[in-house]
């Protein structure tokens, strides 16, 4: 089974509040379970979304898919980049909600992104 994070860019306040009351829903009547949890991750802006996801961010996403790492020293030996620089990255991609980073390691489990996006012109 396929695990994807839904992406939302531009979405209005709003917006962010029926999809969490449909949840919310679905979570009362049992539709919504552990095994079926969505993750949903939202950015501002096309600008906020492409400066999160940097190529070199996608790389390291990528990466840690596959190979879930130990630390962020192993991560970066992994990945052939200078320590501070993943660090970085690793703190931003965790603090969107793409990484998941404890005791045990730095995962990212999911398999891919589906991307929703209202851009303001």
């Amino acid at each position: 089974m396929t695990k994807t994070v839904q992406v939302h860019v531009g979405d209005t306040l709003e917006t962010v509040g029926k999809r969490f009351v449909d949840a919310w829903h679905r979570a009362e009547r049992g539709d919504l379970t552990p095994e079926n949890a969505e993750l949903h991750v939202g950015f501002e802006s096309w600008e906020t979304m492409v400066r999160t996801l940097s190529p070199k961010r996608l790389e390291l996403l990528r990466h840690v898919h596959q190979h879930p790492a130990k630390n962020i020293r192993a991560l970066a030996a992994a990945l052939g980049r200078d320590y501070r620089r993943v660090h970085e990255d690793v703190e931003a991609l965790e603090a969107a909600g793409l990484l998941d980073r404890d005791k045990e390691g730095v995962r990212a489990e999911y398999d891919a992104f589906d991307v929703q996006m209202r851009v303001a012109l």
